[in-house]
């Protein structure tokens, strides 16, 4: 009941933090870093799809708006620091469930759309991802902290590149694409079709490998008491349920409202679930979730409103071509009527 004066006090049981801080927060750097890494890469593939199509130009926003990009980076990296490894992994769990049934109803969705939305939809999750897989690797570890030292320096020059390729591509690439003199563009205008490929392999191997180490600390925290499994089995089912629905939905709705609607719906479900056989800190990591998917969603709404109007651009060009079909009948029927009438 009193926890925030536990905080105060630094007891054990309601620190902000499961272990040390400067640990979680090279943690938090790594994930955020992948979700840097996601988004960019995305946005390269987006913007060489309308420029290899000659559709409208993209909408750019790294120039205009660098602090914001900053600034919700350095949110997320917050905020995945004090997500705790708990409720990182229900949320790995519940996103690979989630991954499955969009899978396995991929017949009712549009083509090409699903994985472009479902890796728009994990980015938060990835994060959660990264996290469980450091925490389950360190465990034990006598140097954890200059482990996660060297991720961190790592994810963040990878994620430099990502940012400069993105910087190039958004500035030069209708440029040099045709020119033919920059290595960069050239090698995106050779293979670029590959690059959503690439993308999904590397996040499902991700998400693979933090389902085996979200499996373990769930079972270590919450399935290893004693007559858990009959708890958190009816739970599961539920849980599962409400998924596909969530999944079946978004197949009717489209744009950010579905994204929103669903991200409310799941993590409301999580917190209902946690308020019943979790902690005070679990629910209020959950509640932090809730922060770190609204600020994936506005961090992405230039991919979403990309991907929208190319799904929109796809379906269109057929009504053309239908308009000068059917023009080109009316004008034989009146060259043949003409002819008949002389």
């Amino acid at each position: 009941m009193f926890f925030p004066f536990s905080w105060i006090l630094g007891t054990s049981e309601w620190t902000p933090f499961e272990s040390s801080p400067i640990d979680c927060f090279f943690q938090g750097l790594v994930g955020a870093c992948g979700i840097s890494v996601l988004c960019n890469i995305m946005r390269v593939h987006l913007f060489i799809q309308t420029c290899s199509k000659q559709r409208s130009s993209w909408t750019g926003r790294l120039l205009r708006e660098r602090w914001r990009t900053v600034f919700q980076f350095w949110c997320l990296t917050a905020l995945l620091s004090l997500v705790g490894s708990r409720v990182s992994s229900l949320i790995v769990l519940e996103f690979s469930l989630r991954a499955v049934s969009a899978w396995a109803t991929a017949g009712l969705d549009a083509p090409g759309r699903g994985p472009q939305l479902l890796l728009i939809q994990c980015q938060f999750s990835l994060g959660c991802a990264l996290t469980c897989i450091l925490v389950f690797l360190q465990q034990g570890a006598l140097h954890s902290s200059l482990s996660l030292l060297l991720a961190a320096g790592l994810s963040w020059a990878l994620a430099g590149v990502c940012q400069q390729l993105w910087s190039h591509v958004e500035r030069l690439y209708p440029l040099h694409s045709t020119e033919r003199y920059c290595g960069k563009c050239i090698t995106l205008l050779t293979s670029g079709h590959t690059i959503l490929a690439s993308l999904q392999r590397v996040v499902v191997l991700a998400f693979a490998i933090a389902t085996v180490a979200s499996t373990a600390t769930v079972y270590d925290h919450f399935l290893s008491q004693k007559d858990a499994l009959k708890f958190w089995t009816p739970l599961t089912l539920c849980y599962a349920m409400l998924v596909v629905y969530v999944q079946e939905e978004q197949h009717r709705q489209t744009g950010a409202e579905a994204l929103l609607h669903s991200v409310v719906l799941r993590l409301g479900a999580l917190l209902v679930l946690l308020l019943t056989v979790g902690h005070w800190s679990d629910v209020l990591h959950v509640l932090i979730t809730f922060l770190g998917e609204a600020v994936c969603l506005l961090n992405s709404r230039d991919l979403q409103q990309a991907m929208l109007k190319e799904e929109e651009e796809d379906t269109s060009p057929s009504k053309p071509e239908l308009d000068s079909s059917s023009s080109h009948i009316t004008r034989g029927r009146t060259a043949t009527t003409s002819s008949d009438g002389s």
